[in-house]
């Protein structure tokens, strides 16, 4: 008798295993969907970004973006936040400031969370930075102050994600940022490949709530070299049925943007109009279309997984 109760327990378990849902499934489409978020990061660093980035989403195809609260351009992009709540938009939660000559500051005063600081009290150039200085305490504060400040300006995010990866860069963070998309009901953008990406298992930190990423795209280095439109016409002709995020940084390359990114040539004014030019050009619609590829935002995610 024993044993049949066994038997007919590990039955159970393998149909439940093969019954379960792909995340396309959990979204109510076929488990052979190819679903993809377009996706803008940097929103709010300057009026540049600010502007390419609408033109990405209104006159291209991109679907989604995030903002920078601690940036200077940040009241521009919560105004038109304000004025379009329909549009698909996330925090880009920042605890690093990369560029040469433009930095910008925490949100929460200086004094409570001095871990964060470089020496001129601006946030760390470089995760590696970030990382052999942060509190863990003082980056539940930050993040938490750059959610309250966007939710003051009436943004209504739609997803939590991090800038230069430092909120996600060791598990003590991670578990913070998990924590703080389920209180605000979010989804954060925590992919499969991330565990191998930044050497540590992430499996431990996650649950049910959480939703996980089949496939994150974003350009190397390399890949702007041999040019953006080759880059990104390769991925979409390979993309596989899951749900992806890939990833672009729009600004026009302008004055304002040359000197923001100067002496970068990764991610730097050249490399942010190549992704305009891809996302708003006919090809790119017309690969979308060819490749059978929908369209999904986080807004959809959280909308459905989430809340």
């Amino acid at each position: 008798m024993e044993y049949r109760l066994l038997l007919i327990l590990i039955m159970v378990g393998f149909a439940a295993k093969g019954q379960q849902k792909t995340i396309q499934e959990r979204l109510g489409y076929s488990k052979d969907t190819k679903l993809l978020i377009i996706h803008a990061d940097d929103l709010g660093v300057s009026h540049s970004e600010n502007m390419a980035s609408i033109a990405v989403m209104t006159n291209g195809i991109v679907n989604s973006a995030s903002i920078m609260v601690p940036c200077p351009w940040f009241p521009e992009i919560a105004a038109y936040a304000k004025a379009n709540p329909k549009a698909d938009l996330g925090l880009h939660l920042t605890l690093t400031s990369e560029w040469k000559l433009y930095k910008w500051r925490p949100v929460t005063p200086y004094d409570q969370v001095p871990s964060l600081l470089d020496d001129q009290g601006y946030l760390n150039e470089t995760t590696e930075a970030f990382l052999k200085n942060a509190q863990a305490a003082d980056v539940e504060k930050e993040l938490r102050s750059q959610i309250e400040r966007a939710k003051q300006f009436g943004i209504d995010p739609t997803h939590f994600d991090s800038h230069m990866a430092a909120a996600i860069s060791a598990p003590e963070y991670l578990k913070i940022l998990l924590k703080l998309g389920r209180e605000y009901k979010v989804p954060v953008h925590v992919g499969k490949e991330f565990s191998m990406i930044f050497n540590y298992d992430f499996t431990p930190h996650l649950t049910d709530q959480d939703v996980v990423v089949d496939k994150t795209i974003m350009a190397s280095g390399a890949d702007f070299k041999k040019g953006m439109d080759n880059f990104y016409t390769e991925q979409l002709k390979s993309l596989q049925p899951g749900l992806t995020v890939l990833l672009l940084h729009a600004a026009f390359d302008n004055h304002e943007m040359q000197g923001v990114t100067v002496e970068h040539i990764d991610f730097g004014s050249a490399w942010r109009q190549q992704d305009v030019n891809f996302f708003t050009s006919a090809k790119c619609k017309k690969l979308i279309k060819d490749e059978k590829i929908a369209l999904i935002t986080w807004r959809e995610v959280r909308d459905k997984l989430v809340r």
